[in-house]
């Protein structure tokens, strides 16, 4: 027992000097260093460093002319897009259901737009429309409402064929006068039947008035009456017409599908230049009626040149070296 009692009293002083010097290193190693920070520290070094941008001065602001709040106003308002107007052909594939035509209208009134023709037809689909819109406008004014058209739930898909190759035809059918434009008013006046008024009305009036008209203007008739034709010669002159019309038909790719005694209707198929110029053509014998049913649009199918193809994959690129001089 008393060899153990002088062992330790020996060893403890080294334990203890040796976990004083554990104690030191550890806490040496666990105290910050006088140049470190923590995070509370660093953001209070932030704002005492921090430089402040000098206040604003306070004063009140200048009372502005109403000149220069429109000079002001005109100087940032935009300019107008001077961006030219054409005809744009749309294409719109929609579901074959009622309301569909008066949504697509809606959007285009909406719009500003005026629909220069619109056709719609039911396609080769039970459940699928086709409508052809002609419309004139800007670029970027169509495409937006391209875009919105687009958008509703029974449009598939709207196409604009502007700048594509592609087949456009319009029919025609208009009611030309065979007795020529001097008698186009009476056949106007003169109903369905499109006879000349003054030959469906008693003349006993017309003289009567032409007699009153005649003694206010000391005893001469203004007008006098044209000497009525002969039968003979109104046959001769509506055979004439029609020979004339016939012609004109004949020229456009026209016939001539009904024939009356004091009219014929014509129809034609072509496109919307060839329309308006074989009516410019017929209007001095004298249009009764004229029906078209707008443009119906259809794009073209490219041919692939497939003989100049298999040339080009077997010759090659060309090399320079194994042609002549010169």
């Amino acid at each position: 027992m008393l060899k153990v009692a002088q062992l330790a009293r020996r060893t403890a002083p080294s334990l203890l000097s040796s976990s004083r010097r554990g104690f030191t290193r550890s806490t040496a190693l666990r105290a910050p260093a006088a140049h470190e920070h923590d995070s509370t520290s660093a953001i209070d070094y932030k704002f005492s460093h921090r430089s402040r941008p000098p206040p604003l001065p306070q004063s009140t602001p200048r009372n502005i002319s109403a000149e220069e709040a429109v000079t002001n106003i005109l100087y940032n308002t935009p300019l107008p897009s001077l961006e030219p107007f054409k005809k744009h052909v749309l294409n719109c594939l929609v579901q074959n259901e009622p309301g569909v035509l008066s949504r697509v209208s809606g959007i285009l009134a909406g719009r500003g737009f005026n629909i220069d023709s619109l056709v719609v037809c039911r396609t080769e689909i039970r459940d699928l429309s086709r409508m052809s819109i002609v419309i004139t406008g800007q670029d970027g004014v169509v495409e937006q409402a391209r875009r919105q058209l687009e958008d509703l739930v029974p449009v598939w898909a709207v196409l604009d064929y502007t700048d594509t190759p592609m087949i456009s035809r319009e029919l025609l059918l208009v009611k030309v006068s065979i007795l020529g434009p001097e008698y186009l008013e009476d056949q106007l006046i003169g109903g369905p039947s499109h006879e000349p008024w003054r030959q469906s009305q008693d003349a006993t009036a017309d003289a009567e008035v032409e007699l009153a008209e005649s003694f206010e203007h000391g005893g001469e008739p203004t007008q006098p009456f044209p000497a009525p034709l002969t039968p003979a010669e109104a046959l001769r002159l509506k055979n004439g017409n029609i020979a004339a019309i016939a012609t004109l038909a004949n020229q456009f790719s026209a016939k001539i599908v009904d024939v009356s005694e004091h009219s014929v209707i014509v129809e034609m198929a072509g496109k919307t230049k060839r329309v308006e110029a074989f009516l410019k053509l017929v209007r001095p014998f004298g249009i009764l009626e004229s029906a078209r049913t707008g443009v119906m649009a259809m794009p073209r199918t490219p041919i692939r040149d497939t003989e100049e193809d298999e040339v080009e994959a077997e010759t090659g690129p060309v090399d320079l070296s194994l042609l002549p001089p010169g």
